[in-house]
C-alpha cells in the first residue's frame, strides 16, 4: 500500500511540474496547462479514495500521533 501512496504522489508532482513547464512555454496559447492540472486533481481525488477504500479494508491502519 505505501509503494501505491508513494506512485501517488510522484504522479501528482510529476503533473504539476508539466503543468508549470507547459505554462512557461506556451503562455496561456495552449490547452495543455489545463488538461496537465484536471490530471493533477483526477490523481489527487483517486489517491483520496485509495486511501479512504484501504483504511475501510483494513489494510491501512491510522498511527496517531506520537
Amino acid at each position: 500500500m505505501k509503494i501505491l501512496v508513494a506512485i501517488a504522489f510522484i504522479l501528482i508532482l510529476a503533473s504539476l511540474g508539466s503543468a508549470l513547464v507547459f505554462l512557461m512555454r506556451d503562455k496561456g496559447r495552449s490547452n495543455r496547462t489545463v488538461r496537465a492540472l484536471a490530471f493533477r486533481v483526477g490523481f489527487s481525488i483517486t489517491l483520496f479514495i485509495l486511501i479512504l477504500i484501504a483504511h475501510s479494508q483494513g489494510w491501512i491502519q491510522p498511527t496517531g500521533i506520537r
